[in-house]
């Protein structure tokens, strides 16, 4: 099964390919602290960005609790440790979610990833995801909290979002994490999720944006928009289904299409190079600092 949906998908890259030139995004989306609707956001936001017309790609890096296969309702029996461990490519591990553009790319729920940093690795990682080149954007789902690994993540992606909820521990570490990634990029972007209405997320970025500005230097904050609480997300993760999918005209897949909207918008405006193998090399920049 793995050996066909491989074919087929290096088959659609390689037609893709013909007819586009991209500079794929790398987009690390990040939180302070769990529990803030993280992994529920990035794979919503992907299928989003793949309904508007782009070619999606969705890396889960959350080291220790990588579950986006479920979020998607797809069964993941292989995931990267297997390719790092030379048992398979990474093609065949590669979950089509939507055979026109939106990919799922496992990852694994332990640190043992961690310790592949040969140099033969490389070499062969940077070929085998030249295909993955044709992406307009990879979301990058990383852990919560500021550890190492996260942080490996965060500084060799090329765009950051952190995402918060109104919750003083939460919104304490979010700031904290905006901090924290400010030694590595110049922009960073913000999103505040289960709000009650658009003018209390306002209020609150406003309050963050302040602080960062009195006490972060050469730092370029912006608020994406914010997603208002409803029961509709919660019900959508329980039946493993996402909201977007679910309930297209429910109040949070519209503002999620609008942030989807104001994200491309923005680094569309960015200089990008276009670089072969740059998830590759990406991943070469994680297991090098390990």
């Amino acid at each position: 099964m793995f050996s066909n949906q491989a074919r087929k998908l290096e088959e659609l890259v390689s037609e893709s390919e013909q007819n586009r030139q991209v500079a794929t995004r790398l987009v690390a989306i990040t939180s302070g602290k769990g529990g803030v609707g993280k992994s529920t956001l990035s794979s919503n936001l992907a299928y989003t960005l793949y309904r508007l017309g782009f070619r999606v790609g969705v890396f889960d890096a959350d080291i220790g609790l990588a579950n986006l296969d479920v979020m998607f309702g797809v069964k993941s029996d292989k995931n990267l440790l297997n390719v790092l461990r030379g048992e398979c490519s990474l093609s065949e591990i590669i979950i089509t979610i939507e055979p026109e553009g939106l990919f799922l790319i496992p990852g694994e729920s332990g640190a043992e990833i961690l310790k592949y940093n040969g140099t033969l690795i490389f070499e062969r990682l940077i070929d085998e995801t030249a295909f993955l080149d044709s992406l307009d954007f990879v979301i990058i789902d990383t852990g919560a909290g500021l550890g190492e690994h996260t942080q490996a993540f965060l500084n060799a992606s090329d765009e950051v979002i952190v995402v918060t909820i109104p919750d003083p521990a939460a919104l304490t570490d979010a700031y904290a994490t905006i901090k924290l990634c400010a030694r590595s990029k110049e922009q960073i972007f913000m999103i505040l999720n289960m709000v009650k209405h658009a003018k209390e997320a306002q209020g609150i970025f406003e309050k963050i944006y302040k602080v960062a500005s009195q006490n972060i230097s050469q730092l370029h904050l912006e608020f994406l928009g914010a997603i208002t609480f409803d029961s509709i997300v919660s019900k959508s993760v329980k039946s493993r289904q996402l909201f977007a999918v679910q309930s297209p005209n429910s109040t949070p897949a519209v503002e999620l299409e609008s942030i989807a909207r104001l994200l491309a918008e923005k680094l569309e405006r960015k200089v990008l190079t276009k670089e072969n193998g740059r998830f590759g090399r990406f991943l070469q920049k994680i297991l090098q600092q390990f």
